[in-house]
């Protein structure tokens, strides 16, 4: 079996909900020595694909969440080795990271969380439905470099808002970078809030962090 093989019943295991196939296929993704970053991108496409059948309304909610069950299966298997893989990088800029108020779901967090974690950063994951002032004493504690905040939920996006409100209020803002990301949060609605950055995928928000470190950086250099 390919690579490409096992990627595409990565993602066939997701868009089922099948976790034991899930499973199964993340050890057998490591045992034929699939880059477990280049694994978890195949269980990505499959939580994408189930993102857009609910949006059209192909699929429902009980069918969102057994695929979000799937990928956790996967990704218990994925995860050590994800970690576990000398990438080169130094373990220096720190990362709060959250799903805001208001939200329980967390599959996209995890996500992000684990990339960040496997491209070297020192990431807090306080978890799901965690509100902004825990989020900011969390940053100001460990002297965080970026703040991360998801939702899945629109109804919670006004929290994001009201996080930059604060982080101003506070005299924070300049302080820390603000991400912000999720499936109804988009760039253009990101940038009129006035977060320094939005992704769209995991990869996305790897890039986009170390984008913004650089370019912050460098003014700082200046």
């Amino acid at each position: 079996m390919s690579n490409k093989d096992v990627l595409d019943d990565l993602a066939t295991s997701v868009i089922k909900g099948n976790t034991e196939l899930a499973a199964e296929t993340a050890k057998k993704a490591l045992k034929q020595g699939v880059d477990p970053l280049k694994a978890i991108d195949g269980l990505n496409e499959g939580m994408r694909k189930v993102g857009e059948d609910f949006s059209q309304l192909k699929c429902y909610l009980p069918d969102v969440m057994m695929a979000a069950e799937a990928m956790k299966a996967a990704l218990v298997i994925l995860e050590p080795a994800a970690l576990g893989k000398d990438r080169g990088a130094r373990r220096k800029n720190k990362v709060v990271i959250a799903t805001i108020t208001g939200d329980i779901h967390d599959i996209g967090k995890n996500i992000v969380s684990l990339l960040l974690k496997a491209n070297g950063f020192e990431v807090y994951d306080m978890g799901r439905d965690v509100t902004i002032d825990v989020i900011i004493n969390k940053a100001v504690e460990v002297n965080a470099d970026i703040v991360a905040t998801s939702t899945l939920l629109s109804t919670s996006m006004p929290y994001m808002e009201d996080l930059l409100k604060l982080l101003e209020e506070r005299s924070l803002r300049e302080k820390f970078i603000v991400m912000v990301g999720g499936g109804p949060v988009t760039k253009e609605w990101a940038e009129s809030i006035g977060a320094d950055g939005y992704a769209d995928d995991g990869d996305g928000a790897v890039k986009k962090a170390q984008e913004l470190l650089h370019a912050s950086s460098k003014r700082r250099s200046e």
